[in-house]
């Protein structure tokens, strides 16, 4: 009886969309070219905003045909023009609506309409591609099938504002890559577009400078071209600089540090230049201010990363500017209380901003502590970031574990001793060891990172061992008895080779039988990785330079160590021959 209910079901949907608009469908078929315009206008206005409209009429055939009357040379300039109108405000609907329009091949068919000497059917067609063109599921390559189109693209250039703007806009969209930085650059792309840069529409001027960000992004050729490029007399990051200024709009603003970073990162600009210094740094830091929107301080931060990653000076300027690092800790309090937020909207928008400025803020911080210690200690710990990154250790998204983890592996690296204990006191023991049983195999591998940098310089290898000891070696013990890849493993015996360095910490070892028959044991493995980390375990044990050697060797000795090592002299892996003998040597010593 449902099958039978079921057909009338959707016989009634669709007589209800044939219903409101197979009329406008079918007056495309009028005999009267008259009433054929009218009908596309009168669609134009129906489907104006109304997204379900404009499916019934992709639904029903309207496509095909309104491409056929675009593309008929018998077609009136105008007809022409408002079906190209019409399949642009159909392309404003949603994703699957662009799909059907690429189903039906409508890039060739707008591409081409661009040969006519009509200029407002050419912006019409345009406005079309590039309303397409920013569609996620437009591939970009489709701009660069035919090369004449290029270069027509380049001519069309100077006929019009909107010709201006809507080929710019097309251009920073499908700039994916070197590959299509080298096609727009070959083609002219800067001399073309460096005088837009001064147009007196905002428009053409933002979507100008959008193309000059991505052409120059990772590009030394466009950026070393850029620097010298002028136009009405001054040089284009002269431009980029009063583009940025405050009174300027914040996407101008943004966009044109944007330009500035890339050129300065690809050696165009030098780091220590006024433009980047006292301008474009400055300006990024602005961006990461809780007054912009949260948009706005995600790509602020992003650059900011980008532009300060390899350059100490840049790093400490930053790190003293306008409180830049307590602004950071602000990046984590999205969303703000759910249970606060009655507008939807806004929580939406906060939900999904969320991820990305925490991603940011990592990324600069990472970058702020990159090279230098005093900055790491300082503009960073002090803003009380190891608190905020072991808390975020316990969070139940994957990625916040995964990179307050990896941020606190890169904190420890070279750290002084108080920045460790600090670390370890803010995890805990337990969520230590929660983090060691994670079941994602990066929490592990950067937990690991994280024990194997703490326990670095023998006088930290003692002090962290004399108070965590035994939860360490658990750990430890855990690790090598679990089912565990490769890395995990060889990591794990890295662990064990820093503890066998320390002083007193190395007595941890020696007195677990368990973990020297571990040592043991992979010191024949099968993968020479393991044998690798079990080897340097075993030299740092029986070093003869240091007290009581000579008992850790006698031990070792008769657990059989000594006969492995012989075995391993023999070794057809030179590292493991050569550790091997250097070992023996201990011995003969």
């Amino acid at each position: 009886m449902a099958c039978v209910l079921e057909a009338p079901l959707r016989m009634s949907v669709l007589s209800e969309v044939t219903a409101s608009s197979r009329h406008y469908v079918d007056r495309l078929f009028d005999l009267d070219p008259q009433k054929v315009l009218q009908g596309v206008i009168d669609m134009k206005n129906a489907v104006i905003g109304n997204n379900k409209q404009k499916a019934n009429l992709i639904v029903l055939g309207a496509v095909p045909r309104l491409l056929y009357l675009l593309q008929q040379e018998s077609s009136s300039t105008e007809l022409r023009t408002e079906c190209a109108v019409v399949l642009g405000s159909l392309a404003m609907g949603t994703e699957n609506n662009v799909k059907s329009l690429l189903d039906c091949h409508i890039i060739p068919a707008l591409l081409q309409g661009l040969l006519s000497p009509d200029l407002k059917f050419i912006e019409a067609c345009l406005r079309c591609l590039r309303t397409i063109f920013i569609s996620p599921v437009t591939p970009e390559d489709l701009l660069y099938t035919d090369a004449t189109v290029i270069s027509h693209l380049m001519a069309l250039l100077s006929r019009s504002r909107y010709t201006q703007e809507y080929i710019c806009q097309i251009f920073s969209h499908c700039c994916k890559g070197p590959d299509h930085q080298t096609i727009l650059f070959n083609h002219g792309a800067v001399q073309n577009i460096a005088h837009l840069l001064v147009s007196t529409s905002y428009k053409v001027r933002m979507q100008a400078l959008k193309c000059f960000s991505v052409l120059a992004f990772e590009n030394p050729q466009v950026s070393m071209t850029l620097v010298n490029v002028s136009v009405d007399g001054e040089l284009l990051p002269q431009i980029f600089v009063k583009m940025l200024q405050r009174d300027k709009p914040i996407e101008m603003q943004l966009t044109s540090a944007k330009c500035l970073t890339s050129m300065c990162r690809a050696g165009a600009i030098r780091t220590d230049d006024s433009c980047i210094v006292l301008k474009t740094l400055p300006c990024l830091v602005r961006m990461c201010s809780k007054e912009r929107l949260l948009e706005e301080r995600v790509e602020g931060a992003e650059t900011l990363a980008y532009l300060i990653e390899t350059d100490v000076e840049l790093q400490r300027i930053a790190s003293i500017t306008d409180h830049l690092i307590v602004m950071l800790a602000d990046y984590f309090k999205y969303p703000s209380s759910v249970s606060a937020i009655t507008d939807i909207k806004r929580l939406d928008h906060d939900l999904k901003h969320a991820h990305e400025l925490r991603q940011a803020a990592f990324k600069l911080y990472a970058s702020l502590g990159a090279n230098d210690e005093d900055i790491r200690k300082k503009p960073i710990l002090e803003s009380g970031a190891i608190e905020l990154l072991c808390s975020l250790t316990q969070s139940e998204n994957l990625a916040l574990r995964v990179n307050g983890i990896w941020a606190l592996m890169n904190m420890a690296f070279q750290a002084e001793q108080k920045i460790k204990s600090d670390i370890l006191r803010g995890l805990s023991t337990e969520q230590l060891f929660q983090l060691l049983s994670d079941s994602d195999v990066n929490v592990l591998m950067k937990t690991l990172g994280l024990l194997r940098n703490l326990l670095s310089t023998r006088p930290h290898i003692d002090h962290i061992m004399s108070t965590h000891g035994k939860q360490i070696m658990q750990a430890v013990t855990l690790i090598l008895e679990g089912e565990h890849n490769i890395e995990v493993k060889e990591q794990t015996l890295c662990i064990l080779a820093n503890i066998a360095d320390g002083t007193t910490a190395k007595e941890l070892i020696m007195t677990n039988d368990d973990i020297l028959q571990k040592i043991k044991y992979y010191m024949s493995h099968s993968n020479a990785k393991l044998q690798l980390a079990a080897m340097f375990c075993i030299s740092n044990l029986i070093w003869n330079e240091e007290e009581g050697s000579q008992e850790r060797q006698d031990k070792l000795r008769d657990m059989g160590i000594v006969d492995i090592l012989h075995k391993l002299s023999q070794s057809s892996d030179p590292n493991l021959c050569d550790k091997a003998k250097t070992a023996l040597q201990q011995y003969l010593a």
